[in-house]
C-alpha cells in the first residue's frame, strides 16, 4: 500500500453534505480569529450566488475524505470573486491550498472571467501569503466587510 496521497477536486452544491460541514469549519475558523465577528452580518454569499450559470462550489478530496473548500461569484463585468477558502488543519502545509486556489481559478476561466478577486484580513497571514505567492496583488476596497484589510485581484 502507501503511495501519494490521491488529491482530487469535485464540483458540488453549497448547500449539502460536505460543503457545509466544511463551511462551518470555515466560519468557527473565522469566529476564533476574529472576536465579533458575526456571519450574519458578514459580506455573505448564498448558495445559489455559489452555482451555475455565473457561480461554481469546489471541494477538494484527499483520498476520498473532504479538506478543503471554495466558491466562486459573479461580481461585476468579467470578474468573479472567490470566497470561502478553506483547507482542513490535517491538510494544511502540503500545497493542496495552492492547489484549490488554481482549481479555482480554473473555473473562473472556464466561467469565462477575465480576473478574480478575493478578500482576507491581517489574522490570516497564511492565506495572504498564499495569495501574493499566486500572483494577487492589492486594489481599492470592491466591499464593505468590517474585518477585511486585504482587498486582491489577479488577472487571468
Amino acid at each position: 500500500m502507501g503511495g501519494d496521497p490521491e488529491l482530487s477536486f469535485a464540483v458540488e452544491p453549497a448547500d449539502t453534505g460536505a460543503s457545509l460541514a466544511l463551511q462551518e469549519a470555515f466560519f468557527a475558523d473565522i469566529a476564533a480569529r476574529y472576536p465579533g465577528w458575526d456571519p450574519s452580518r458578514s459580506q455573505s454569499a448564498d448558495p445559489s450566488d455559489l452555482a451555475p450559470p455565473r457561480g461554481a462550489w469546489i471541494v477538494a478530496y484527499l483520498d476520498g475524505r473532504p479538506v478543503g473548500c471554495g466558491g466562486l461569484k459573479a461580481i461585476d463585468g468579467g470578474a468573479g470573486e472567490i470566497r470561502r477558502v478553506y483547507l482542513d488543519e490535517s491538510a494544511r502545509g502540503r500545497g493542496i491550498g495552492r492547489a484549490l486556489l488554481e482549481e479555482l481559478e480554473a473555473q473562473a476561466r472556464r466561467l469565462g472571467y477575465d480576473r478574480v478577486r478575493l478578500t482576507t484580513a491581517d489574522r490570516q497571514p497564511e492565506a495572504l501569503g498564499l495569495f501574493r505567492s499566486s500572483g494577487y496583488v492589492e486594489i481599492p476596497a470592491f466591499n464593505d466587510n468590517a474585518f477585511t484589510r486585504h482587498w486582491l485581484e489577479k488577472p487571468l
